[in-house]
């Protein structure tokens, strides 16, 4: 009979939760879960949640700050770097051109030897060739005083020595 009851009740009430004399009821339990829930997130969770995201924000701002100082120090570096670089490129240029300096003093004082040299054995071999045309001209001159006695006698005559010689370096001469 109980059953009886509850399921002739239940059927002429509806749906308990629409049922307006329980209103009074439903609306105090209502009112108290959310001040329960509004002051458990506006004590606990909201101060955690909010101590976060600024702990975040602070981090996030720390990360950018030193993003920047080490974006100013590879900055930095590079110019030095590009210094660095362009001391070491005119510090090249300038033993190059110190080298380049040297092997032309070394260049000219070997072709001022050379010439030098040349000179010296220019002068010398001039010398020889004036020696031997010296000496060509009185072997020539012997040799043709020799030979022209040489023909005199085939030719059954007698020659005079002097004669022979004054002849013979009138010829020589031109």
């Amino acid at each position: 009979m109980a059953t009886e009851q509850m399921a002739a009740q239940s059927q002429s009430s509806g749906m308990p939760q629409l049922d307006f004399s329980t209103f009074p009821n439903q609306i105090f339990w209502l009112v108290v879960a959310l001040v329960v829930i509004y002051l458990v997130l506006s004590r606990i969770a909201l101060p955690r949640i909010s101590s976060i995201l600024a702990e975040r924000q602070n981090t996030i701002s720390g990360d950018v700050a030193a993003a920047e100082d080490y974006k100013a120090k590879a900055r930095e570096a590079e110019a030095a770097y590009e210094k660095a670089l362009a001391d070491a490129r005119s510090q090249a240029q300038k033993i190059v051109a110190e080298m380049q300096a040297e092997l032309k003093k070394q260049i000219d004082a070997a072709t001022a030897k050379a010439d030098a040299d040349i000179t010296a054995r220019a002068a010398a071999s001039e010398a020889k060739i004036a020696e031997i045309r010296s000496n060509a001209l009185v072997t020539v001159e012997a040799v043709a005083k020799d030979t022209a006695a040489e023909i005199v006698a085939a030719l059954g005559g007698k020659a005079d020595a002097a004669a022979l010689a004054d002849a013979v370096a009138t010829r020589v001469k031109g």
